[in-house]
């Protein structure tokens, strides 16, 4: 169980600080690409360079990002191109421990929406939803793919890559895209 909250703990300082994300970029205090990243070989992954046409700027682990690497079968590391933050998780394996955002939401005192699958304006199928709590409002939408190349096989359901991953062996590596954007206003 304390893999588990050192997990909610991670998704909810991900999701939350945005805000500091872009303060540090903005402060240079993120130049450190291989050592921001935590986990297994961490500094052997090629992370992405650019999320949707922006340039990404690697942000550096949390604590609680440090003491859940320490347990996670892969390599997690953050981004944010300026206005929203990306959390990506890189594993080798099947792993119960790549939960689905909205169990870690809701694990901290989030209320989440229905969860549902959308297509970008790029053509590329997420599942989001709308977490809440006090005056805050976030968009996360996530994926997992076996590369981060345009068409590759991809699920947006967690358990679904969980069973194919666990029956079909074929890929050796996945990458966990979650993306967390601020919401100003009503809708969601």
């Amino acid at each position: 169980m304390n893999v588990r909250r050192f997990f909610v703990g991670a998704c909810l300082a991900a999701a939350v600080l945005p805000p500091l994300g872009a303060h540090l970029a903005a402060a240079g205090a993120t130049g450190r690409a291989p050592a921001a990243a935590v986990g297994n070989r961490s500094s052997a992954i090629e992370w992405p360079t650019h999320f949707r046409g922006q340039p990404l700027t690697q942000l550096p682990p949390t604590a609680l990002e440090l003491r859940f690497a320490a347990r996670f079968p892969g390599a997690v590391a953050r981004f944010t191109d300026g206005e929203q933050l990306l959390i990506v998780r890189h594993v080798r394996r099947p792993t119960r421990l790549l939960h689905p955002a909205s169990d870690c939401f809701r694990g901290v005192g989030y209320a989440v929406n229905e969860t549902r699958a959308m297509v970008d304006a790029q053509g590329v199928r997420w599942r989001c939803f709308v977490a809440r709590r006090g005056g805050q409002r976030l968009r996360v939408c996530e994926r997992i793919t076996e590369s981060l190349d345009a068409g590759a096989p991809a699920w947006t359901d967690v358990s679904a890559w969980f069973w194919e991953a666990q029956l079909r062996r074929g890929a050796d590596r996945w990458w966990a895209v979650t993306v967390v954007e601020p919401l100003d206003g009503g809708g969601g």
